[in-house]
This record gives structure tokens, sequence and C-alpha cells, in this order.
């Protein structure tokens, strides 16, 4: 490494020159480890993804299946945004099948925003640099490991429309207007995000490579304009979907429903989700060499950056400070702009372009221990997921089609150590929350908790059933059943809990090999163990037992 930061002329030996560099090899190698992981691991510990999944098998065909014609309806008037995966799902899936469209959509998700990324970077700085093999990195992160599937997808296709623009830029006027257009379109049918995203890349653009158009008035102005025409042609197609369709997310029904990230550390660990998975403390050393080589080129003065969108990221990275955490319905709204930043601010550098052979050589082993380091230990945690995959899938056998089945967990004292790493990522949230909405395809069962927020999925709850379904929803403790306080504290997100032994057939517990923090082990009396595979336990419910006094386990005290 100290070879590479010196100025690579200085460093030449006499007769050596500057050696070509090609990450090519190494990006094919990302991508095709990344469709290894998806082949091998059909449901990896991705927050959302089992949730998605078992909407796409809804609309590939599942729906018109029994019982679902009783309880689901598609009704495309509830959204205009965050519909992409629906609406290939709808096209799609009948055709391909509900499992390998899912998988396909894992994968996009994982390798678009990277590839994207590179496709700019070798737009702007032309070559094929070891830096790009870097920027692969950024296909792990926690809007990935959350499952924000439509989002990660939405931000690749803004990456690769933006090197469109480009193109476009300074030539036929009428033809950029088309395609921003037709972009600002595709990108709002995705996730309104990636719209948003592709905006800021596009401003970049046209503010050029250098700061010298600030210098006099006249190219203010005329950057002012250009901007201005940029911004106004991207909202269109956004403000027209609105207005005939005026549907925005609002899960709770409370207003804007605003949760801030008020403190310096909230903020900091905010940041951080632009490259943390499972254990942030593993992700940030995998990530150092990366940040070390940036650090050292420009120490040494060999690194290129494109001025505006130097700029776009630092507007990225402001809102990544102080956009809140949760509003109108939607959770992790601040975790969209830190990669959203890492990816614009990969992209604009291009450090240590010129380098003799053995520094070359240097930069490529750094750069690839850096991205296959964090490859293998997102593998890893994949691998150690599918006992606990497997364990639901067992429970599963035991439910009959038509049954309603209750979603709980255990919550443990403190999150499990590298042993089971991968049910927790970013800071403690649980990889498995969705699992048992697994319920629906292998089972033909009802789950309450199937994504279904009007705002952001066609797919919506028939009555009787949505008086017991919630459009997003947590997988609470199994104290609840036993600790009024905690029923009182969850009702009102939570109402299919209410009346829960009629309304239900059974109870599906996931992390059930830890004993939770509230109650142990302990399950209410009318419970029938059916089956026990460890990581998840299933329960039938008693629907004709007598109420009794409610038996209220002492550890009910801390949850008041």
């Amino acid at each position: 490494m100290d070879r590479i930061a010196r100025s690579p002329m200085a460093a030449a030996e006499p007769g050596e020159c500057t050696a070509p560099q090609d990450s090519t090899i190494a990006i094919v190698a990302f991508v095709t480890l990344a469709a290894i992981l998806v082949v091998l691991f059909p449901f990896p510990p991705v927050l959302d993804y089992a949730n998605h999944y078992a909407r796409i098998w809804l609309l590939s065909g599942g729906i018109s299946e029994q019982p679902f014609p009783e309880i689901y309806a598609v009704d495309w008037n509830r959204t205009f945004t965050n519909v992409g995966i629906d609406l290939l799902a709808t096209w799609l899936g009948p055709v391909v099948g509900a499992d390998r469209l899912a998988r396909a959509l894992l994968f996009l998700a994982i390798v678009l925003p990277p590839l994207g990324a590179i496709a700019l970077h070798r737009a702007l700085f032309g070559g094929r640099h070891y830096w790009q093999i870097a920027i692969t990195s950024l296909g792990w992160c926690s809007t990935m490991i959350g499952g924000f599937i439509n989002f990660q997808i939405g931000l690749g296709m803004a990456l690769f429309f933006a090197c469109v623009d480009l193109r476009l830029q300074g030539r036929n006027p009428g033809l950029l207007f088309a395609w921003r257009l037709a972009a600002a379109l595709l990108l709002t049918s995705m996730h309104i995000f990636s719209l948003g995203f592709y905006m800021a890349i596009v401003c970049g653009l046209e503010f050029s490579w250098r700061f010298d158009i600030l210098r006099l008035k006249a190219g203010v102005v005329r950057l002012a304009g250009r901007l201005a025409l940029a911004l106004g042609t991207c909202i269109l197609p956004p403000l027209a979907l609105y207005l005939h369709t005026a549907a925005l997310p609002n899960a709770g029904g409370d207003g804007l429903g605003i949760v801030w990230n008020d403190g310096v550390a909230l903020i900091a660990i905010n940041l951080l989700s632009a490259i943390v998975t499972y254990v942030p403390l593993v992700d940030v050393v995998l990530i150092l060499p990366l940040i070390l080589v940036c650090t050292r080129a420009a120490r040494a003065g060999d690194i290129r950056v494109h001025a505006g969108l130097a700029v776009a990221a630092f507007g990225l990275l402001l809102f990544s400070c102080v956009s809140p955490r949760h509003m109108l319905g939607t959770g992790w709204i601040s975790w969209r702009f830190p990669i959203m930043t890492a990816l614009v601010a990969m992209a604009m550098v291009c450090p240590f372009a010129n380098l003799t052979r053995r520094q070359s050589l240097l930069l490529a082993l750094v750069v690839n221990l850096a991205v296959f380091g964090r490859t293998a230990w997102v593998g890893w945690n994949w691998w150690l997921a599918q006992k606990d995959v497997g364990a639901v899938e067992r429970v599963l056998k035991n439910v009959p089609a038509g049954a309603a089945v209750l979603p709980l967990g255990h919550e443990p004292t403190t999150v499990v150590g590298l042993a089971h790493s991968n049910r927790y990522f970013a800071w403690g949230l649980d990889t498995f929350r969705h699992l048992p909405t697994l319920a629906v395809p292998f089972s033909h069962a009802f789950v309450p908790t199937v994504f279904t927020a009007k705002g952001k999925q066609p797919l919506s709850v028939l009555p009787p059933w949505s008086e017991i379904a919630v459009p997003e929803g947590n997988l609470l403790s199994i104290g609840v059943l036993s600790c009024p306080a905690m029923m009182r504290k969850y009702g009102d997100f939570t109402p299919y809990l209410s009346d829960w032994r009629r309304r239900f057939d059974f109870i599906l517990v996931a992390n059930g090999d830890v004993s939770d923090r509230y109650v142990g082990t302990f399950m209410p009396a009318g419970l029938t163990l059916i089956e026990d595979a460890g990581f998840a336990k299933l329960y039938a419910i008693d629907k004709t037992m007598t109420a009794e006094p409610l038996s209220i386990p002492a550890g009910c005290a801390t949850t008041s």
C-alpha cells in the first residue's frame, strides 16, 4: 500500500511504465457469486424477502387457488409507485413461476446498484479501473439485507438511466426531454426514491466536471436553467400519476407519523447503513481498506473527482443526516440516502488510475480481498440461516389449507453472537420476522402480516379477514399472549390479537430455540404443541376452551 500511495511517476523504476487495469474478471466473479448464493439459498436472511415472496406467489397466480379468492383482491388503484415487482409478478410470474421470478428479483437487487455505479464510472473516466471492483462491495448494505427489493432495483435503474442521460446531454433537446420523461415514469413505478436518486445524479452530471462554471454569472444562469428543466421534466410523471390515484402510503392511518434520528449517535448509525450487514464491526473492518485506498490516492495526488457528482453526493449526505427515520407508514426512510451517497461517491472518484505493474497488482489485491471478504461473510450468514428456514418449512407441513396462523417469536434479552449472526442485521434488527408468511405459498394458510399497505402494494385483504390483518407487521414476543400490559401496548398496532383464540387456528413461534426475555418458554393454557423444530414451533389453539383466570408470568412486570 505504501507503493500505491506514492506518486506513480516518482515511484516508477527506470524503464517501468503505467500498467493497464482491467476489473472485468473480478466484476464477473462477483456477479457469479451473487447468483450462486441466490440459487443455493432460496430464503436467505433478508428481512422482507419472505413477505415479498408470498405476495409474488399470490400475484403470479396463487390468488386464484383456494382459499385465497375469498381472502385477497388486487386493486391497482391503491398505489402508483413501489409496484415494480408486483407488475413483474403479474406479467411474468405465470410464465416463469413465482420462485424463479422472486430469486431473479433478489439477484437484481444485489447486483444492479453496483453495476450501475460501475457503468457510470466507466462513462465518466473511461477504462476498466480496479476501483470499479471496489464498487461491487456496495452490493451488500442495510437496505439490501433489509429486503428493500423495489428500492434496490430502482437504484440500479437510476444509475444506468443516468449513463444514457449523460450521452444525450448537449444533443437533441427534444430527445433528452422524451428520455427523461420515460425514465421518470419507469423509476416512479419501481420506487419513488429511485426517481429522486436519478434526479440527484442528473443534476450532478449537468453541473459538469469542474467548479469553473460558477465563476461567471452567465454560466450560473445557464446551469440554473438546465437544472430547472431537468427537475421539472422528472417531476411530471409522478405528479400526473398522483393526480389520478391520490394514494399515499400511511399504514398506521396516524398522519405523517414522523420519527427522527435525533442525536449524533443515531445519525452516525444511520450513515453506516450504507455498508452494514449482519455484524457492523465485521463490515467496518472489511470496508476500511477501500477507504484507505482513497485517502492514500488523495495524498499522492493521483485521484480524479467529478465536481458535479461531488455536489450531488454532498446533497445526498445532507439528506442522510436530516431525513426522518419513519414517515407515512414507511420505515427506515433515512436508510435510503446513505447508500445513494455511497454509490455516487464511489462513482465520482477514480483513485490510482496511473500505476506501475507492481503497484497495480497490489491495488487489485487490496480491493479484491475487501470485496470478496464481504461476499464470503454474507454467504456464511446465508448458509447459517438455512437450518432456520428448514425448521419453518417443517412445521408448516402440519398446517392445513385455509387455516389462520398467528406469527409470534421469542425475543432474546440480548442479541445472540456469531453462532446465530444471521438472525440479526444492522443494529439488532431481526431477519426472520417475515418467515411465517411462507405459510401462504407453502400451506395455503392465512397470515395477518402479508404486505398490503395502501399506497405501496396493489394487494388488499377482503372482509372479514381484513379485521385480523395489518398492512405491515412486526413479530411480537410470545409474552403478548400472557402479559396484559404488553397486549394493551400493541393492541392499536395489532388488532388481530383481539380475541386471538377464536380467530386463529395455529400459533407459529419463530426463534423458538432462544428463551424469551419476558416469559421464557411459557405459553398460555389451551395450546397444544404440534411440532417442535427448534427454531420454529407450531401450536394448535383449542377454540373450545372455556375462559378462566389468566396466569401472568413474573416476567410480565418488565413490560409495563
